[in-house]
Order: structure tokens, then sequence, then C-alpha cells
């Protein structure tokens, strides 16, 4: 979740500091005043959400000694797709607004490389201080493999064919009675999923990952140039698992009791493949407009989806 809202605040922070249409538009020299700009708002930005994040949640948790944690399998991986998704994203707004300043290709490149994982490693080694948590080296190599992805596309292509896009569609869970392993205590899986996911809607899409799809976006048209596919519609590629009620399992600890899942709940990975709408495909001159475009395509377009899972079914979904 707390990776999710830095976008956010990464981009329309960047964009409060722009004050008229024409300003939108990157430099084609470097600007001293635009690079100060960005630089001041990436600074306070990196800042605030240190000190801000240490206080509101670091500062509550039980610290001790800097440690490392191997959370490799949890939630079946879909935190280290989110780590992957957040990275990526960072890379290229922070590339975008390197570019902006009028910065070179290479320059903003590196800029992206660099504040995306300072962002990160960050967060990581707050996790390291967390009796809880740990530092994650598996959370460290999705991150990296993150801004490569950016990296990569940008240097050899000069362009993002393949988009990393994020979904939630928060999934209603039975409110399923349930015995605690020894007979003696009672509950439900509603307790449950509110404690680890929240009862609203817009809590429970950040941090449900039974809901949460990370997407592979390929722009067939930056492929294949000399077609007349249309420039906007892509193909997509996602994955999201399902039944977690727990990081590792779904056994679960209240109070003296313990709770446990039968095999009806055992946990499954989702494959998806569907169109996908490409934003910065639409050509519009207005360049507020581009920019809502850009902030927009940050997410999986909803539309008609196929998902194969680990169970062997096969889904058709009308929105995905």
């Amino acid at each position: 979740m707390i990776r999710v809202l830095l976008i956010f605040s990464l981009t329309m922070s960047t964009l409060a500091c722009l004050k008229a249409q024409h300003a939108l538009q990157p430099s084609d020299s470097f600007n001293i005043k635009r690079f100060t700009t960005i630089s001041t708002v990436g600074a306070g930005i990196y800042v605030g959400m240190s000190v801000g994040l240490y206080q509101a949640w670091y500062k509550k948790q039980d610290l001790g000694k800097f440690h490392f944690f191997n959370d490799n399998g949890e939630w079946l991986n879909m935190d280290k797709f989110g780590h992957w998704y957040t990275a990526y994203m960072q890379g290229v707004i922070c590339y975008k607004g390197a570019k902006w300043a009028g910065l070179s290709e290479r320059k903003s490149i590196l800029v992206g490389i660099l504040t995306g994982t300072l962002f990160q490693t960050t967060l990581e080694t707050m996790d390291g201080f967390s009796n809880k948590w740990g530092f994650s080296t598996g959370d460290m190599i999705a991150n990296i493999s993150g801004t490569t992805t950016f990296a990569l596309q940008q240097y050899y292509w000069g362009e993002q064919r393949i988009k990393l896009k994020y979904a939630s569609y928060p999934p209603t869970h039975p409110n399923l009675s349930l015995l605690s392993t020894d007979g003696k205590s009672s509950s439900t899986l509603l307790v449950r999923t509110e404690a680890l996911f929240g009862d609203g809607f817009f809590e429970r899409a950040l941090k449900d990952y039974n809901g949460q799809t990370y997407w592979m976006s390929f722009n067939v048209r930056s492929f294949f140039p000399n077609t007349s596919w249309p420039k906007w519609l892509n193909v997509a590629i996602g994955t999201g698992a399902g039944n977690m009620y727990g990081g590792f399992e779904n056994r679960w600890i209240i109070g003296d009791a313990t709770y446990q899942l039968g095999d009806s709940y055992d946990r499954y990975r989702k494959f998806y493949i569907g169109p996908d709408l490409d934003l910065s495909g639409i050509n519009v001159k207005n360049h507020y407009l581009k920019t809502a475009f850009s902030i927009f395509n940050i997410f999986k377009c909803p539309a008609p989806a196929i998902e194969i899972n680990s169970k062997g079914d096969v889904i058709f979904h009308l929105f995905r």
C-alpha cells in the first residue's frame, strides 16, 4: 500500500509545481530553473516520505538491530510483483522529470535508476530495523528488476514498449464460521480479512493481494511499426493469486486460539491474457490531457480477459 501511494505522491507533487500549459513540455536543453524545481520537489518528497513513514508507521513497531528476513514465497510472491511494478514506475516518473528539466537521455535514465533505487532501498532499510520483518534481499532483487525493466527499454528502444501496470478488484470473501484447531474457540473468516485487509474498498484495493493483478502490457505497434495495428491497443499478460489469508499459509493465531482453513481454500495462482488500452498511443495535442493520460496509464484498463489458474480452471472475465 505504501509503495502504490508513493507513486501518486511523486506524480501529483511534480505536476503541482507546473503553472502553465507550455510548462508541461519537456525542455530541449538544460533548464536550471526546472532542474532546481524538480530537484527540490523530489528531495522534499523523499525527506517527507522518510520522516512521515517513520513517525506514522515504523516508530510504532517493535524495533531492534538491523537484520535480514527471508520472505520469499510470502503471499505467493504477489508482494514481489508489487516491488517490481513500483520501482519501475518510480524510474519512469523520475526519468520524465529529468527530461522535463532538459537533461540528456542517458542522464535522465540514470536519474530514473538512482532515484527509484534510493526510494525503495530506504523503505527496505527501515524494514531491516523492524523485529516483525527485516531487510528482504528478495524485495531488493524485485526493486532492481523494476528499475532495470525501465532502464533497458529506454536505453535500447528509446521508449517503454512493455509497460508494467496495476489493477485491483477486491474479492468478496465468504463470512465463514471457524473453530480453532483445539475446538475451544470460534471466529469467522470475516474477522481475519478485516484484520488483514481492512473493511473499506480503497483500503482493500491497496492491501488485499487476492484482488491485485500486475501486468506486462505489450504495445504491438511499436514492435511491428509497418502494420495497421492501432497504436493505442496493447496485448497484456498478468498474474494474481487467490485464497491467501496469511503470508505463508492459511493459518493464524488470535489470542491463544489457532485457526486453519481446510483444503477447499488452498492457495492458488492466476494468469491472465487480454487487451489493454495504451493511453500514450492516443494522439492529443493538449499537454494537460497528455499528462492526465500518462498518470492513468499506470493502471491496467478494465477489459475482457481470460484467466488460467493453478487449479486447472479457465475463466472468462468481462473486466480485469
